[in-house]
């Protein structure tokens, strides 16, 4: 029997091989272990029908995995005056972070008239069906699609929201995209990565808090602090950990952090708007309940508008 080396990469996902990337066996054993477990229909698209009475629900493509046909809605608040300010909401980019999703459903419900007036407001509750009803982060083919806003991209529900806004490229001012981190990023979703890219595995720790995700290449530090003192009120801010970071970035702020919004591919980035923010409510917390993190994106919406208007 042969005896693994020191450097032999030490097995920790059920698929694949040590040290080798996944190919298409492999997404295909990825993918038959991703069972439904919620529905977008009644759960995403009803909710959205409800507002048509109010608002205007626009669709923007669909996406088609095998038998499984799932529409892409959004809502546009307001008349669109263009001497208004244009601010995009974005929320389920990762279809397991629930909050994103229904965060963005309770602004437009409860918030979402209040700004008719004031800016043209185009929402997207849901960007990744598929993946919202299996509770994960990847789509069918085990791309993540908040790294694939590029072109051309890998993820046909970050293409289907570039079309979606292309026709507006210059016009936003803002762009708040809703997320969650939670525990099971380390358990599960950091550990599949390594495994599908035949990486190495290093644990991590995930903040026992809120915070927010600027941009390198565009900091707007005073943005960043009206949402945070906004959430605040709602739930607990995520401190740094021994080194001064969150999540492996160093802490710019109280609760901030900033990436390359565009150079990674994030949803963040596809506007080019002058302020946007990636929010990252932290539901496992003991603290909080989903009714509080729902609570908390929707504040952090109404915030970067009220801040935004503040602005312009």
């Amino acid at each position: 029997m042969t005896t693994p080396s020191a450097s032999t990469p030490k097995a920790f996902y059920p698929i694949g091989t040590p040290g080798q990337p996944w190919g298409p066996a492999e997404v295909a054993q990825w993918r038959a272990r991703q069972q439904r477990q919620r529905s977008y229909a009644d759960e995403v698209l009803r909710s959205v029908d409800r507002l048509r009475q109010h608002h205007e629900v626009l669709s923007y493509g669909e996406v088609v995995y095998g038998a499984e046909r799932y529409p892409l809605q959004a809502v546009r608040v307001g008349d669109w005056r263009s001497d208004r300010p244009a601010v995009l909401v974005t929320g389920g980019v990762h279809g397991y972070e629930t909050s994103g999703v229904h965060g963005a459903l309770h602004f437009l419900e409860h918030h979402a008239q209040a700004s008719a007036e004031r800016v043209r407001l185009l929402v997207v509750p849901c960007v990744s069906p598929w993946a919202y009803e299996r509770i994960h982060r990847w789509n069918y083919h085990a791309v993540d699609p908040n790294r694939a806003f590029r072109h051309p991209s890998p993820a046909i529900e970050a293409s289907a929201l570039m079309e979606l806004v292309a026709p507006l490229a210059g016009q936003f001012v803002a762009h708040i995209d809703l997320h969650e981190t939670t525990d099971t990023d380390e358990s599960e979703y950091r550990p599949a990565k390594a495994a599908r890219d035949g990486e190495l595995f290093e644990p991590g720790t995930i903040p026992d808090g809120f915070y927010l995700v600027d941009d390198t290449d565009n900091p707007q530090p005073a943005f960043q602090r009206a949402i945070i003192d906004a959430v605040e009120r709602l739930t607990h801010i995520a401190p740094t950990d021994g080194r001064g970071e969150i999540i492996g970035s160093p802490a710019v702020d109280r609760g901030v952090i900033r990436y390359p919004l565009r150079e990674l591919g994030l949803c963040a980035g596809v506007t080019g708007a002058r302020y946007t923010t990636t929010t990252e409510v932290y539901p496992d917390s003991p603290k909080v309940t989903p009714e509080q993190c729902n609570l908390a994106q929707a504040a952090a919406v109404c915030a970067a508008i009220d801040f935004v208007l503040k602005q312009v």
